[in-house]
């Protein structure tokens, strides 16, 4: 394995302590007689225990050395990968050195480990290569990233030669991309001290849909177009999602990055105390072929706070033109953003002479959003609706209409009153009692 994994040229930059540098260095050792016997069986259940561990991580099954090669391929930047990523095949003399590496890869996945289990009487390599994995909850691991890898992996195994394999994995570079970028869907990011960013793939972000979603047809109509021509490449603005609570403006986003996945579009979620970091971000992703959409939710400030001067010079107005493959999509419960004071509606003050420039500075900050989409709190007509829309996904709720509504109906008086998520919260409490009545 050792020297197969030497002759790789673009697929090698795994890192030191990686589970792949490891155990080629361990087999290694073992073809060349290096080695105290107990000394490398735990280096090995070291390894294999990382290799558990990552396999929980992202629902590994099966054969779970095969997942963790394929894993590597998907996720591993370069520049075969990058030229790549949403492109598939291209011509060039880099495919040449791509080939090479993947009749590496075919002849890892085929490595045989019985000669090293059998001298030194271990049985892990069979285990991990037959496995069976514990049924796990979705929200435990990654599922997305679950599905794929495995799905790859089968694929390569079937695979006759290194020709088969490039254009499984090219095709899947076309569709999805490479690296995180392309197995994950949204991410939130971690500042490091050099002032760049790191970024931190959200593993259980919800799977919901528009169509899940009851009600709010044209506001979900205006975030699709405005989505789909971003995606497409075409024109699109920055979209302010504003409005009473609980009435589906957080769901609305993750909605829309669910849907326009495989159409490249992904998501980076920041907090207001991460503004600063903003130009970072955008410096990052400006040259991946990827659509993103920088999401904040519940946006606001105190008429006290500056960091909204961050915000709009990324927007609008800066000395680096925001990159086309970067859009701000935004909730908030306020209409402007910042909120206005009495006194700032006086244009004299005891503290500055025109203190309506800086109220006009802070409120035009919604401006420089070119799509605000209104979220109302229904009326009863419709939060009967999106109740009853609701109750057909739960078949435990056997209510009568009539029985239903009357639930609604206290349910909005003492939970604060009528939105999607009262309906929501509605659903929840009907079967916790259901089944408490079935018990």
């Amino acid at each position: 394995m050792y020297k197969e994994s030497a002759k790789l040229v673009l697929y090698r930059n795994f890192g030191n302590d990686s589970i792949f540098q490891q155990l080629c260095e361990i087999c290694r050792d073992f073809d060349e007689g290096q080695y105290k016997e107990s000394v490398l069986i735990e280096r090995i259940y070291v390894q294999i225990k990382a290799l558990l561990d990552l396999s929980t991580s992202y629902g590994f099954d099966d054969n779970l050395w095969h997942n963790y090669l394929t894993y590597l391929l998907l996720m591993n930047e370069n520049s075969f990968s990058l030229v790549s990523e949403k492109r598939g095949a291209q011509q060039g003399s880099v495919n040449h050195f791509a080939k090479n590496d993947f009749k590496i890869f075919k002849n890892l996945f085929d490595y045989d480990f019985s000669k090293m289990e059998e001298t030194l009487q271990i049985d892990c390599f069979t285990i991990i290569t037959q496995y069976h994995a514990i049924e796990k909850k979705e929200r435990m691991y990654n599922k997305n990233v679950s599905e794929m890898v495995r799905k790859i992996s089968k694929q390569i195994e079937q695979a006759k030669d290194e020709e088969d394999i490039f254009h499984i994995i090219t095709d899947f570079y076309a569709q999805y991309g490479v690296g995180m970028f392309g197995l994950n869907k949204a991410f939130r990011i971690q500042p490091n001290i050099d002032g760049s960013v790191k970024f931190l793939p959200i593993n259980n972000m919800e799977n919901v849909y528009l169509d899940d979603l009851i009600g709010y047809e044209l506001q979900k109509q205006l975030l699709v177009d405005n989505t789909k021509a971003f995606v497409e490449g075409r024109n699109a603005n920055n979209v302010l999602l504003y409005g009473d609570s609980g009435t589906g403006k957080s769901t609305s986003i993750k909605a829309i990055v669910n849907e326009f996945y495989k159409d490249g579009l992904r998501m980076i979620e920041i907090y207001k105390h991460q503004f600063q970091n903003l130009s970072a971000i955008i410096s990052q992703i400006k040259n991946r072929n990827y659509r993103f959409i920088i999401y904040m939710d519940d946006l606001s400030f105190e008429e006290f706070e500056i960091e909204y001067k961050f915000l709009k010079a990324v927007i609008e107005g800066g000395v680096e033109t925001k990159p086309d493959n970067v859009l701000i999509y935004a909730t908030s419960n306020r209409r402007h953003l910042i909120r206005e004071t009495w006194g700032d509606r006086s244009d004299m003050s005891q503290d500055e002479l025109h203190h309506s420039d800086t109220m006009q500075e802070k409120l035009s900050l919604v401006a420089r959003f070119g799509l605000s989409i209104c979220y109302e709190r229904p009326n009863q007509k419709n939060y009967f609706h999106i109740v009853k829309e609701l109750a057909k996904h739960y078949p435990e709720i056997t209510l009568t209409e009539e029985e239903l509504l009357a639930e609604a109906r206290k349910w909005e008086l003492s939970h604060g009153g009528m939105s999607g998520r009262a309906a929501q919260q509605l659903m929840n409490d009907l079967c916790a009692r259901s089944t408490v009545e079935k018990t």
